[in-house]
């Protein structure tokens, strides 16, 4: 079996560099606890790579289920404050497909 998680939201973000480090600082002093304080988020792990020159930013959650999303507490949470006019991002949930056995 694998460790990957069952269900996933992933958020990609481009961020203005003129206010990255501030973004960054915000995302994982305060975006990030509060998200993972919202009923049925697990964990989480940020990732980041350079792409065409800009940082690119990928936070990868795990989920109970993808009815978390519909949560009120995450949705008043969810968003870019601050920061929505320098943020570009790509927000996607995904659960595994079931694996049919070869027998």
């Amino acid at each position: 079996m694998s460790d990957l998680p069952e269900h996933m939201l992933i958020v990609t973000a481009r961020v203005d560099p003129s206010v990255e480090s501030e973004w960054n600082h915000w995302y994982d002093a305060v975006h990030l606890p509060e998200i993972l304080d919202c009923p049925g988020f697990l964990d989480a792990r940020r990732y980041v790579t350079a792409f065409d020159g800009q940082r690119e930013y990928v936070t990868v959650y795990r989920l109970a289920s993808p009815t978390v999303l519909d949560g009120e507490i995450f949705n008043a949470r969810r968003g870019w404050y601050q920061f929505t006019a320098h943020v570009t991002a790509t927000v996607r949930a995904f659960s595994a497909i079931e694996m049919e056995s070869g027998s």
